[in-house]
């Protein structure tokens, strides 16, 4: 079955139509996470940082809350976010022979908060600890509060999406835009890849906080070719029943 770029502008049309859902959510979750906003800085703070944040200017501060309300309601809205793109583009999976929708869904939920959670306590405090290890007697830091939230979430996020490889590699199985030979046959370009979004998505470029994104990153490479293996075992057999009947 040919892969048809209509059906993706259909796909697009639907989630369009959910884009309201989406936002009214957004809004009741995010109200009361305002409130709490600066307990989250907080523990965001004693997690990886452990020195006091500056405010330069005076709505700095505000504005700091609020981009933090803003994308911590993101981070907590995100499986409802799954579920309409997943909503959206499921007949067209469907079409391909994919049956369980309920867990891809469920796949693409769990691995963004394996990553970012992965990212928020092992990766994050390395990185940011490895940064500060160069101030000295004449060097102090002094870290914007806005500033050190963008850079958190900037790699919470990052490493959230990128661990959602393996079911994205499946998911293009099923269109057949890719194959296991083609992954396997292309495994030297995937590592390069690989050790570039490593490079880009952690907070240092030290080989150490790299490995922590390079090497998990690589599994679920491996994982993803297996998958791919066996969405192609299951459509050969497939179309092996089909030419019997």
């Amino acid at each position: 079955m040919e892969f048809n770029r209509g059906e993706v502008f259909q796909a697009l049309a639907r989630f369009r139509k959910s884009i309201l859902q989406v936002l009214v959510l957004y809004v009741a979750v995010g109200i009361p996470i305002l409130f709490f906003s600066k307990s989250i800085l907080r523990h965001l703070r004693n997690t990886s940082l452990k020195i006091d944040l500056v405010a330069f200017g005076i709505p700095e501060s505000f504005l700091a809350i609020l981009k933090l309300s803003l994308y911590t309601t993101l981070f907590f809205t995100m499986p409802f976010l799954f579920y309409h793109l997943w909503k959206a583009f499921a007949p067209l999976f469907q079409k391909k022979g994919l049956k369980s929708s309920p867990s891809v869904l469920l796949a693409a939920i769990f691995l963004f908060y394996l990553g970012s959670f992965f990212c928020y306590f092992i990766t994050l405090p390395f990185g940011v600890q490895f940064l500060l290890g160069y101030q000295s007697a004449n060097v102090k830091p002094m870290i914007s509060v806005g500033k050190y939230i963008s850079f958190c979430t900037f790699f919470v996020f990052g490493f959230g999406l990128t661990f959602e490889l393996p079911l994205i590699l499946a998911l293009l199985s099923y269109l057949r835009l890719i194959s296991a030979s083609f992954l396997t046959r292309n495994r030297r370009y995937a590592v390069l890849v690989i050790a570039i979004v490593a490079a880009v998505v952690t907070p240092t470029p030290d080989v150490f906080n790299m490995s922590l994104m390079g090497a998990p990153l690589y599994i679920l490479f491996e994982i993803g070719i297996i998958l791919v293996k066996i969405i192609e075992r299951k459509r050969l057999e497939a179309e092996r029943l089909s030419a019997q009947d």
